[in-house]
């Protein structure tokens, strides 16, 4: 089994001791990724961008696996406020239009109260 951790130079990551992704035998799991712009740690306040970033960083991640957003099977979105989920749907549908992975939006409180949304993903890299 070939195991590659791929980091998003995330400060958490070393704090927490976790990988933003980890790509095994083709298959990649993006840990939850919230909304920051790792460049220069801000966050922005509309839940649309907050999720735009996120997506950025998982197409990031899966890019160095040798993977894109069209290989996700599976996506969690968790979000503390489940009535804000429809204003970032033009941003996911845009992001997701070709894979169409299985989803799922689970409401619950996240790390921070500035973070509106939380991506966690699953994809399978085409052989």
């Amino acid at each position: 089994m070939t195991r590659q951790r791929i980091s998003s130079g995330s400060p958490f990551e070393a704090q927490i001791g976790y990988s933003r992704a980890v790509a095994v035998d083709g298959w990649v799991f993006v840990s939850g990724t919230t909304g920051y712009d790792y460049a220069t740690m801000e966050m922005p306040e509309a839940i649309a961008e907050q999720a735009a970033n996120a997506l950025a960083t998982i197409s990031r991640a899966l890019a160095e696996a040798g993977g894109n957003l069209d290989d996700v099977v599976q996506v969690k979105y968790i979000l503390p406020d489940g009535n804000d989920f429809e204003a970032c749907w033009p941003v996911l549908s845009q992001a997701f239009a070709t894979a169409r992975p299985a989803a799922t939006m689970i409401e619950a409180r996240l790390m921070k109260p500035e973070m509106k949304i939380e991506i966690e993903a699953v994809a399978r890299l085409s052989p």
